[in-house]
């Protein structure tokens, strides 16, 4: 097989692309290769249907099946390697990095014979940012329905690794599927391995053909190199952050907000909210992002500037709705070349299900499929719709995979190469009963502090002692690339080197009564919470000063059109002092497994214990 003449067909001129293919053409030893461009969309699709991989989910949408052990990442098999030794944290799950390659190149030997390697070059940046000379990668794939989800995900063409400055300077990432039947997923065998060998900018990811596991430009580049990168540059910070824009149409000003949150606290439907209908006239909420934002200081006028690397979203079907998010149940309708994964299905009809989509299960159970392929119809009457672990339509982690120009509204500039100055950095948690509502920090250090001891309370059906956090620094636990006393250092450097800084803050929208309801409406009415951030952050109000931050006075809220109850928005407001001890201690308990951490933040952190034991008194 001529790789060369192949890819210089395709338009490829980038000599060290042209080395790099060859390299694992004859590690893994495909039958053909083919260079993907975002223009091979239709024809992909095409032949996709014809051969089985896929299948039609109504006009102009798709439906594709992973294997049953192949659904979601894991986090066990997952490692960032790198030469030094000393580059081991808490959470980065650290391997040589000269052992993962030689274990990786022996498993994926041969390993795509009789098949095509799909060679896509692709860009995690907005053309022209500058941040791109991160950005570029080519990825290497068996796998055309992992194909069609990068060019959703990543913009996708040869032009992207063309003419560059230095033409070596691109992500090398590799995605061989493997036998999936036989990789002994969850045995001591488990030939599984996905691998970011972060001081070579490389992925190797072998066993999967799932999202996380194969999407390389997703979370391993966009996320564990992107941050590694960040920090070995000194330039940036790589974030699993949501991000949006709130245009108050009165002022004619629009405001920037990013932030992490813990799977489950809320952060896609507060990135694809709307603002409340009786608030609507005056504001209007623009979707950039709601998975990854990379963070720099623009040296023309000294402020934080955020941008979404993705081109697309690659969300969690399980609870959206026309209710929850209709923002992206627009973005996923009939003519936006969707591609769902691992739903429930209709062959007969071409419909799509999952638990969640509506009240209801569908009152006509036949043609369904499960998301094993599965008819609900051959199940014993009581499991078609019981809606009981096991008996699910849709895996609890099945997704759908669009661009954002189909989210309704996605920001008019989401594609700037500069990126959006940010105004504000928020943390949510998900806590039953300490967090208030929202609670300001305008000191840096304290702030930084906040995202390091960000967590979600467990639950009696998860990991962990029910009412106490998993602690979740920035949201960036399962993503961490680099030592957690280092990760501190860099965002206090980027953050401290602006001259217009953020202001922080936390939000929880989960507190809860004694009878277990939420006291917070949540959703759209979020926003409520965001608008009072920005008045504090421009003085326009003045807040409630706590131990632990700025809580809102009741009046201070803009309450147009809420219909929530008031004592419950008092019970919100609130700081609980005689909550707050136990998780001082646990905070520090956390802190001290992280390695080196900068004084600043311990300081932080003693001022803050001094605080809550002085109210307590």
């Amino acid at each position: 097989m001529d790789v060369r003449s192949i890819l210089r067909e395709a338009g490829i001129k980038n000599p060290y692309v042209e080395e790099y293919v060859e390299k694992w053409v004859e590690i893994t030893q495909p039958d053909a290769v083919e260079v993907v461009d975002a223009k091979d969309d239709a024809r992909l699709i095409e032949g996709a249907l014809a051969d089985g991989e896929i299948l039609p989910a109504g006009k102009g949408r798709y439906y594709s099946r992973s294997y049953y052990k192949d659904t979601a990442r894991s986090e066990e098999r997952t490692v960032v390697a790198t030469h030094r030794p000393e580059e081991k944290g808490l959470y980065n799950n650290w391997r040589d990095a000269d052992e993962v390659t030689a274990r990786q190149i022996e498993h994926m030997t041969g390993a795509s014979k009789g098949k095509t390697m799909y060679v896509v070059p692709y860009l995690m940046a907005p053309p022209e940012s500058p941040l791109a000379p991160y950005a570029r990668g080519v990825e290497l794939t068996d796998n055309r329905t992992v194909a069609l989800h990068m060019i959703r995900m990543a913009r996708v063409g040869v032009e992207y690794v063309n003419d560059l400055d230095d033409p070596e300077m691109f992500v090398r990432a590799v995605h061989v599927t493997g036998d999936l039947e036989n990789l002994g997923q969850g045995t001591d065998q488990d030939a599984r391995l996905f691998a970011t060998v972060a001081d070579d900018r490389t992925i190797l990811h072998y066993g999967s053909s799932y999202g996380g596991n194969a999407l390389l430009g997703k979370i391993a580049h966009g996320l564990r190199l992107g941050s590694y990168d960040g920090w070995a540059s000194g330039e940036f910070l790589g974030e699993q952050f949501m991000l949006i824009g709130i245009k108050d149409k009165q002022e004619d000003r629009i405001y920037y907000v990013c932030g992490g949150f813990p799977s489950a606290s809320g952060k896609t439907n507060l990135a694809m909210m709307l603002a409340p209908d009786a608030l609507g006239d005056r504001y209007e909420v623009y979707f950039y992002g709601d998975d990854i934002v990379w963070l720099r200081v623009d040296p023309k006028d000294g402020r934080i500037y955020g941008m979404n690397p993705e081109y697309g979203a690659f969300g969690v079907a399980k609870d959206t709705n026309w209710v929850t998010n209709p923002t992206a149940m627009e973005a996923i309708e009939e003519g936006t070349h969707t591609l769902f994964t691992n739903v429930a299905y209709n062959p007969q009809t071409e419909e799509v299900w999952w638990e969640g989509k509506t009240p209801e299960y569908p009152a006509d159970v036949t043609g369904w499929l499960d998301w094993k392929g599965q008819p609900i119809a051959d199940r014993p009457a009581e499991r078609q719709r019981s809606g009981a672990k096991g008996d699910e339509w849709a895996h609890p982690n099945s997704r759908f995979t669009t661009t954002l120009a189909n989210v309704p509204n996605v920001a008019p500039d989401y594609e700037e190469p500069a990126g959006v100055p940010i105004d504000a950095i928020i943390f949510g948690g998900r806590v039953r009963e300490r967090e208030p509502l929202i609670r300001a920090i305008r000191d840096v250090a304290e702030g930084i502090y906040d995202g390091l001891t960000l967590g979600a309370e467990a639950t009696a059906a998860a990991e962990g002692k029910e009412g106490v956090l998993r602690y979740d620094p920035m949201s960036m636990r399962p993503f961490m690339s680099y030592p957690e006393g280092d990760y501190a250092a860099h965002w206090l450097k980027i953050i401290n080197q602006a001259t217009h800084k953020p202001i922080f803050a936390h939000v929880n929208w989960f507190q809860r009564a004694e009878d277990g309801r939420f006291l917070w409406p949540g959703y759209r009415e979020n926003l409520r919470a965001l608008l009072w951030l920005l008045d504090l952050k421009e003085g326009r109000v003045t807040g409630r000063q706590t131990p632990v931050g700025v809580v809102p006075e009741m009046d201070e809220l803009n309450l147009d059109g809420f219909t929530g109850d008031r004592e419950d928005l008092r019970r919100v407001l609130e700081f609980r002092g005689e909550l707050w001890g136990d998780e001082i201690a646990n905070r520090a308990e956390h802190l001290s497994q992280l390695p080196n951490l900068p004084q600043e933040i311990w300081d932080a952190h003693e001022k803050v214990a001094k605080a809550v034991r002085e109210a307590a008194q």
